[in-house]
C-alpha cells in the first residue's frame, strides 16, 4: 500500500487517509495520546525522484494550490510520505479556518503544513509500525518549531485535562490515538475525535 521503489524512477502513490471518528468525550483508558485538531485541510506529503507533490484526503493533486509548501520542502530524505494539515495561523497563532480559503488563492505565503504521521521514508514502507515509532522517526525528520513544515506535538495523560487545556487556546478540538497502532487507511476506531461544544447542550 503506497509502496514503491523510488530507486527505479517510479512515483510512490497517495495513500488514502485514516480518518477518526467522532466521539463525545476523549477516551479516558491507557494507551493513548492526543494532538490538538487543526482546523485545517487534510494534506499529504509525496517526495521522491519525481519531486514534492501534495494532495487532498481525496487524493487530488493540489500542489499548484499550495506551491510556497512544496517550494519549502527541504527534508533530509529522499522518499517520504507525511501526513498532516494545511492551515492558515491567526491573529491568535490557533489555525484559522475562515481565512484559509482566501489564503490559497489570495496570500498562499501564509500557508502552513503541520505533520502528524509518516507512511513511508527512503523505501521503507511504515504503516505497520506502532504510532509511536512513526512519530519518533517523524520527529527527527521535522524539525519542530516555525516554518512551513512543522511537526505536530502529541500529549499524553488525563485526556479530559489535556481536552480542557486546549480548548483554552481557541483550538476547535482533540484527536486521540493509541500509541500502539499501525496506519491504517479509511474509517478507524482507533483515532478519535471530540470536538468542543460552543452551545449548551440539549437533554434531548
Amino acid at each position: 500500500m503506497g509502496k514503491r521503489d523510488t530507486l527505479d524512477g517510479d512515483r510512490l502513490e497517495f495513500i488514502p487517509p485514516q480518518m477518526p471518528t467522532l466521539v463525545e468525550q476523549p477516551p479516558q483508558d491507557e494507551g493513548w495520546v492526543h494532538e490538538a485538531k487543526l482546523d485545517g485541510y487534510r494534506t499529504q506529503i509525496i517526495i521522491d525522484k519525481g519531486g514534492v507533490r501534495l494532495y487532498n484526503k481525496n487524493g487530488r493533486n493540489w500542489t499548484t494550490r499550495y506551491w510556497p509548501i512544496a517550494l519549502a520542502v527541504e527534508l533530509p530524505c529522499r522518499a517520504a510520505i507525511l501526513d498532516g494539515e494545511v492551515i492558515v495561523s491567526g491573529e491568535r497563532g490557533t489555525p484559522d479556518s475562515p481565512a484559509l480559503e482566501a489564503a490559497i488563492w489570495k496570500e498562499p505565503s501564509r500557508l502552513v503544513f503541520v505533520a502528524f504521521d509518516i507512511l513511508h521514508l527512503d523505501g521503507r514502507n511504515l504503516v505497520h509500525l506502532p504510532l509511536l515509532q512513526r512519530k519518533q522517526i517523524l520527529r527527527q525528520l521535522v524539525e519542530p518549531g516555525v516554518g512551513k513544515i512543522q511537526y505536530s506535538e502529541h500529549f499524553d495523560g488525563d485526556a479530559l485535562a489535556i481536552f480542557r487545556a486546549i480548548e483554552k487556546t481557541g483550538l476547535d478540538g482533540v484527536i486521540s490515538k493509541r500509541a500502539d497502532s499501525p496506519y491504517r487507511s479509511g474509517p478507524s476506531k482507533t483515532w478519535l475525535k471530540t470536538r468542543y461544544s460552543r452551545q449548551p447542550i440539549s437533554n434531548r
